[in-house]
């Protein structure tokens, strides 16, 4: 089968690789139809993901159908449309039952990360009975891909963490497609203001577009001053991070309210300053979070009842032979326009 590989830093090809096969009773393997590309891929090939060894296939998100089961699977069966979760949980270890999957004692972030993953033909899932989900009919598969991993990150990370409230104020650090993710998602609790700042104004009038109620272009202006002037000089109640590199962590401490709170959501590959100093009484709470997938049920319904569209975040389309095109489009989206990309084997 052909799948995108990881060959190390700055270094992946489409390549010809054997289709994976069940190993355990709970595997289920599946045909998938559509994946997409997530920030944390540029992140692994950028270096910052060590987990991720060379040779191993990308990709953890994705719909798809199930073509082979094991043994020990019981609630889905050959021909079953499915949502892949980007976390993989056995749902009895202590800290699944915690509702933790993403440290699950055998699964966690496990798809292209420390198994092969599904930016490829077919992928093999462990635990499907709790990894996967059944498709309703008439949604639209495309768009379903954005509940694999983006739409529960935005929302448990940065909204959930963030204790987004009614008539709270709210800046999202990043328009990308997990800031956009937060932002559609931040709306369920009706804030009073939600701040969406970014370097590229395309991508903040795709944020005005999702429901941000004021635009802040960071390389053009102070934004630490600009938000200090729209909240009367006290910050907000919560400041996402949602890009993962020092500087948009650091912004973040710079805009919280006092008793407010600071929620990642970004991939760090280094270092970022915590300034204490100034830090140290107000009262804030920092949140660090990786995704749980606890909200994916939840999420589905809103977006079955079409209460909740995120087929917008989709903007292009690529078969898997011109994976590598697709890349290129994403990683150049400051250029291109691009949101979440579709590929299609």
């Amino acid at each position: 089968m052909k799948a995108i590989v990881y060959h190390g830093p700055n270094a992946k090809s489409l390549d010809e690789v054997a289709k994976p096969a069940i190993v355990e009773p709970g595997d289920a393997l599946v045909r998938i139809t559509h994946t997409t590309i997530c920030g944390t891929d540029l992140h692994i090939l950028k270096g910052d993901v060590p987990s991720c060894t060379p040779g191993r296939i990308l990709g953890h998100e994705g719909v798809g159908v199930i073509e082979q089961t094991g043994s020990a699977v019981t609630s889905f069966k050959v021909g079953d449309y499915v949502l892949i979760s980007c976390i993989t949980s056995c749902g009895r270890c202590e800290n699944c039952r915690r509702g933790m999957y993403s440290h699950c004692a055998s699964g966690g972030w496990m798809l292209g990360n420390s198994i092969d993953g599904t930016q490829a033909e077919y992928v093999r899932i462990p635990h499907a009975d709790t990894s996967l989900y059944p498709v309703p009919a008439g949604i639209d598969e495309e768009a379903l891909v954005m509940l694999s991993d983006i739409l529960p990150t935005g929302f448990e990370c940065g909204v959930l963490n963030g204790k987004i409230a009614p008539g709270s104020t709210v800046a999202i650090v990043g328009a990308g497609p997990i800031g956009l993710a937060c932002l559609l998602t931040a709306q369920f609790y009706s804030p009073a203001a939600i701040f969406m700042i970014d370097i590229d104004d395309k991508r903040l009038a795709t944020a005005r577009r999702f429901g941000a109620t004021h635009l802040v272009n960071s390389s053009a202006v102070d934004a630490a001053a600009v938000i200090a002037a729209l909240t009367e000089g006290r910050g907000v109640d919560t400041a996402v991070e949602a890009v993962g590199i020092p500087v948009t962590f650091e912004l973040c401490q710079d805009l919280v309210a006092a008793g407010g709170a600071i929620a990642n959501i970004g991939v760090h590959g280094v270092k970022a300053d915590l300034h204490l100093e100034r830090l140290w009484s107000h009262n804030v709470t920092i949140t660090t979070r990786l995704v749980d997938t606890a909200s994916t049920s939840m999420l589905l319904k809103t977006v079955a009842a079409k209460t909740l569209d995120p087929a917008p975040l989709i903007t292009h389309r690529f078969a898997l032979e011109d994976a590598m095109d697709a890349y290129d489009i994403f990683t150049r989206a400051a250029e291109t326009g691009a949101l979440k990309v579709i590929i299609t084997p």
